[in-house]
C-alpha cells in the first residue's frame, strides 16, 4: 500500500514495531486505553442524538455500519462492536490488523478487519454510517486526500468524528515535550508537530467533504493522577462530531 498518496512509512514503520504491545494497559498504550473510556462515551452519546437513538441502552448503535479508520489493535472497534455496531476496522500496519483480528475473536466480537487504507475502500464504493477518524489524522502524509476519501466513505445522513492535535505552542509542549519527553507517556516518536491540524483546518477538510461540524470538544490529563476528562478548550487536542444531511 506504499503506493497511496496518504500512507507515512515512517509511521507505518513505527507502529509496526510496537503493535504486539496494543492490548496491555501498563504498556506504551495505555493512554489510548484510558482515551477511549472517554471517547467512546462522547461518540454514544452524539450517535444517540444524531440517530435517534436511547444511549441508555445496551446497544444504541444496532445495526449502525461503523468504520473505524486507523483501527491500530481494536481498542476503539471493540468498544462500538460491544454497542451493536457493525464494526470494519481498517488500518495500513499489517501486525496491527493481524493483532485486532486475534483479539476480537478471543473476545467472541464479529468485527470485519482489512489491511486497507481508506482511498482503497473508498475507490470500492463502500459508504458507512459512520466514520471514526480518531487519532490518526497527524500519522497521515497528505491530510487532504486523506479527509476526501473519508468524506467519501460518509453516507448520506451519515456521521463523521475526527479526533487529533492542535497544532499551537500549547500542544508541541503538551503533547510531545511533556507526554513523550518528561511524563515518558507515550514512546518518544509518537507525534510530529509539523502534522497537527489548527481546528479552524479541520474544520475546512470537513466542509469540503461535505460535512457540517455540530460539535468540539477537548480533553485534559491530570498527570498527577493519569486521569482524563472532557473540556471545551481546543487549544491542545480536540474530537469533532459532524454529520451529513441528506437533501
Amino acid at each position: 500500500m506504499s503506493h497511496d498518496i496518504t500512507v507515512d512509512e515512517r509511521e507505518v514503520e513505527f507502529y509496526s514495531r510496537i503493535a504486539e504491545t496494543w492490548w496491555d494497559q501498563e504498556g506504551p498504550f495505555w493512554p489510548l486505553h484510558k482515551l477511549n473510556q472517554l471517547r467512546s462515551a462522547y461518540i454514544i452519546e452524539k450517535l444517540s442524538g444524531h440517530f435517534e437513538r436511547d444511549a441508555a441502552n445496551a446497544e444504541p448503535l444496532r445495526g449502525l455500519r461503523v468504520l473505524d479508520v486507523g483501527c491500530g489493535g481494536g481498542i476503539l472497534s471493540e468498544s462500538m462492536a460491544r454497542r451493536g455496531a457493525q464494526v470494519t476496522g481498517i488500518d495500513v500496519v499489517e501486525k496491527n490488523i493481524a493483532v485486532a483480528a486475534l483479539h476480537g475473536r478471543q473476545q467472541g466480537l464479529t468485527i470485519d478487519y482489512r489491511l486497507s487504507t481508506a482511498s482503497a475502500l473508498a475507490d470500492t464504493g463502500a459508504r458507512f454510517d459512520v466514520v471514526l477518524n480518531m487519532e490518526v489524522v497527524e500519522h497521515v502524509a497528505d491530510v487532504d486526500a486523506f479527509m476526501q476519501d473519508c468524506s467519501r466513505l460518509t453516507d448520506d445522513d451519515g456521521a463523521m468524528f475526527v479526533a487529533t492535535i492542535n497544532r499551537s505552542a500549547k500542544a508541541w509542549l503538551f503533547a510531545i515535550i511533556g507526554a513523550e519527553y518528561i511524563l515518558r507517556w507515550l514512546p518518544k516518536g509518537t507525534h510530529r508537530w509539523r502534522l497537527f491540524q489548527k481546528p479552524s483546518e479541520m474544520v475546512a477538510h470537513l466542509e469540503r467533504g461535505g460535512l457540517t461540524v455540530v460539535d468540539a470538544v477537548g480533553v485534559a490529563a491530570n498527570p498527577f493522577s493519569r486521569s482524563l476528562r472532557i473540556v471545551r478548550s481546543l487549544a491542545v487536542n480536540y474530537m469533532m462530531f459532524s454529520a451529513r444531511h441528506a437533501d
